[in-house]
């Protein structure tokens, strides 16, 4: 019953307006937060996409894969060391597998293994759970799924150099009580993807992206909700994410973002992004409030930069609620949770002006995401 009483205080606690401590939500840029976390503000080392937590009560982790691919599918890949919804558990490794063909046939896999079929190293990405695996060098990457006669082997060529915003480290409160890091170790790369079902096997081609989050509490007590985005658009390749906090943390808002172009990155002072949403509509399955236009603008001096997410499909969109059985969905239920993921692909546009004149207008095809943990204000 405690832990149960526990359950009920967390969901809660990460969903009602009623909190008045306006503690704050920041980005660890000072000189003592490299020093303290050994991180060098310039240069990411190999052991960074090592794991970085211990997999036990009081964290989560995962690493994630996305693609664009030449045939108008998709595909993401995800190893979690737990659900994220569960950082109070213990390890209980899983990976997912979704991949969305051009006619809008979609393939789904959720593969669980035992502690004991899970290993993942700390000086490099090397990530295992069972017969499949997720490793690379921070420049090349390998991953391997297979669930019966579905097989797919993904080689990454890094085309960007991995980056991460500012220290990568997000902390939430007074005291910098709490985390939620990130390393977008492959902001852009080249894919070659093969997908096997049965006899049959398809060679695909095209862009992906690599990155690494851990955290030590359940986000839904931190974070609101967020917009995130990865895109190559034109010789530019495009990483932004606009993250709002709980009203607990003051409602801070955390934009990140990164623009390369040729492979060198060229932008990423996220305090001089501005964020805009446009033509918002209740999302008929979540409640929650989608932009059909979602659009950061990078100023700086004479020049600006604007991108637009234009969205044509949403491909995924889940009740967060799933992820949580037995007892414990009936109390996150009574408790009104309603978080929900929504995944989104379409035209991601990049307008480049200089002296208020456009020099330049590019755009191809991209993946972005809505996380939405708490209620919608």
């Amino acid at each position: 019953m405690k832990q149960i009483l526990i359950l009920l205080a967390v969901i809660l606690a990460g969903n009602t307006s009623f909190a008045q401590n306006k503690t704050l939500a920041r980005t660890a840029d000072k000189p003592e937060d490299y020093k303290k976390l050994a991180l060098d503000p310039k240069n990411i080392a190999l052991w960074e996409d090592g794991m970085r937590t211990d997999g036990n009560k009081g964290s989560y982790e995962w690493w994630y894969f996305d693609s664009h691919l030449s045939d108008g599918s998709s595909a993401v890949i995800i190893f979690y060391t737990k659900s994220f919804m569960r950082p109070g558990g213990p390890l209980a490794p899983f990976a997912t597998l979704e991949i969305t063909r051009p006619g809008g046939e979609s393939i789904h896999k959720d593969l669980p293994v035992t502690p004991a079929e899970f290993k993942a190293s700390k000086e490099k990405c090397d990530v295992h759970m069972r017969t499949n695996y997720f490793r690379g060098d921070g420049k090349n990457y390998q991953i391997h799924v297979s669930d019966g006669d579905l097989v797919v082997d993904v080689s990454l060529k890094a085309q960007v150099p991995s980056w991460r915003p500012k220290s990568g480290f997000n902390y939430f409160g007074e005291h910098d009580e709490h985390l939620f890091a990130w390393l977008p170790s492959v902001p852009q790369g080249e894919v070659a993807l093969d997908l096997t079902v049965g006899t049959k096997t398809e060679h695909l081609t095209g862009t992906g992206y690599h990155d690494h989050n851990w955290g030590d509490v359940v986000m839904l007590k931190l974070i609101n909700h967020w917009y995130w985005g990865r895109a190559k658009a034109g010789d530019y390749s495009i990483v932004t994410s606009y993250i709002t906090a709980e009203k607990r943390y003051g409602s801070t808002r955390l934009p990140i973002f990164m623009l390369a172009k040729n492979g060198k990155i060229i932008a990423d002072d996220a305090n001089k992004v501005s964020f805009t949403l446009l033509d918002e509509h209740l999302d008929e399955k979540s409640g929650k409030p989608v932009a059909n236009t979602v659009i950061y603008e990078y100023k700086d001096g004479n020049e600006r930069y604007k991108i637009s997410y234009h969205r044509a499909q949403t491909i995924f969109d889940v009740a967060l609620i799933d992820y949580v059985k037995g007892i414990k969905h009936y109390l996150a239920k009574l408790a009104g949770f309603n978080g929900s993921y929504l995944r989104f692909t379409g035209n991601v546009q990049l307008e480049h002006f200089v002296n208020g004149e456009k020099v330049e207008d590019v755009s191809d095809p991209g993946i972005w995401e809505l996380m939405y943990f708490g209620k919608v204000r």
